[in-house]
């Protein structure tokens, strides 16, 4: 039996996937082969020898130490994409709470007993006139899966959308909705947009992006929704610029100390992808690469090493992972025995997955220097 550890609560769907009778899914094992987790932080987490691949449920891997799996060889997955239907819906209610006073309204309301409900409503209820979404302008900066998604929805509730991703290709660009006007200048988001959303990852060059610089440019009574890492928006500037009004109302999924109780400022405990729906998808599409991985070595969305898929071509399997060997010493060391080879890397990284009609080239694989690990199936 291969025991999946898990460090968080994972949804049960991971065990149909992972057949019982190969696979046991536990909370505690000694000598794992594959972890899965959600928001578990392992940077402190010392990691079993026997571990060879790590499935993060959910597309952030900030809880876990990449360089360290990668000097161990062990491999990292994610889960893009399998959360994204429900950071959309969510998107879509911050755009409506941030721009009709629903929060402070329903706050307020809260706050009537002992009175003539119906009558102070009408009395009051002007203090809580917003604007409607349609007819608007929403940027969205990162137009990945759940970027796609949002634009879509938005465009079905009478918005104009701008998207902006420099590392958008031409093939994902076509397959979008012709009324999403894809821009290279981000200064197009910032400046003609009413709404703004966020959906890029925490990068030295994405890290506090959202400043008083940028924010200059933008709109008067702009909203910014931030559902996708908090320090994507400069907490002191974001600050600034929602008590001056030049910022309508900051929306976010990511609150912290700093930004809690400030004015115009409304805070998400984090639900994003806390639905049930999203946590079986994305438990399902980890269960389904660990799976891959440990039965035939393929690594589809890892985040730290090559991503490398191959149909089988041979009797037998081998996979490499090298750092500093080449792909001519390992087909060189299996000789006439391989049937079918593909390989990739990242970085220095190089990994092969090798198909042979025999394992006897197994040890001059392994004795190449450079390889860091060989896996035969």
């Amino acid at each position: 039996m291969i025991d999946i550890l898990k460090l968080n609560a994972i949804s049960p769907k991971v065990s149909e996937i992972l057949a019982s009778d190969k696979y046991n899914v536990t909370d505690s094992s000694s000598s794992p082969e594959a972890i899965i987790l959600r928001s578990f932080s392992m940077h402190e987490y010392e990691v079993p020898a026997s571990v060879i691949a790590v499935a993060r449920a959910g597309a952030g891997v900030n809880n876990i130490p990449l360089d360290v799996m990668t000097d161990k060889g062990i491999c990292v997955f994610n889960t893009p994409g399998a959360n994204a239907n429900a950071v959309k819906e969510l998107v879509i209610g911050a755009m409506i709470i941030g721009s009709r006073k629903i929060v402070r309204g329903i706050n307020w309301t809260q706050s009537l007993g002992g009175e003539d409900v119906a009558k102070a409503v009408e009395k009051g209820k002007k203090a809580f006139i917003g604007q409607e979404i349609s007819g608007k302008a929403l940027g969205i900066v990162g137009m990945g899966a759940i970027g796609r998604l949002v634009a879509d929805a938005a465009i079905a509730l009478g918005m104009s959308v701008i998207g902006y991703d420099p590392y958008l290709s031409k093939d994902a660009a076509d397959a979008m909705d012709s009324r999403i006007a894809i821009t290279s200048d981000i200064k197009d988001v910032y400046s003609k947009c009413d709404f703004i959303t966020l959906h890029v990852p925490s990068t030295p060059q994405t890290k506090n992006s959202i400043n008083k610089e940028t924010i200059a440019l933008m709109k008067d009574g702009v909203v910014i929704i931030n559902c996708a890492r908090g320090d994507l928006v400069n907490d002191s500037d974001i600050i600034d610029a929602t008590a001056s009004g030049k910022v309508g109302r900051y929306v976010t999924d990511l609150p912290n100390n700093n930004i809690i109780g400030k004015d115009n400022i409304i805070t998400i405990p984090h639900l994003g992808a806390s639905t049930p729906e999203a946590e079986d998808n994305c438990a399902v599409m980890a269960a389904h690469q660990l799976k891959d991985f440990i039965e035939n070595g393929n690594i589809v969305n890892s985040v730290n090493l090559p991503c490398v898929k191959a149909a089988r071509a041979g009797a037998h399997r081998i996979t490499v992972l090298a750092d500093g060997a080449s792909i001519a010493d390992i087909t060189a060391a299996i000789g006439d025995k391989l049937t079918g080879i593909a390989s990739a890397t990242r970085g220095n990284v190089l990994y092969v997955i090798a198909d042979v009609n025999s394992l006897d080239c197994l040890d001059a694989v392994e004795s190449l220097k450079g390889v860091k690990k060989v896996r035969a199936f």
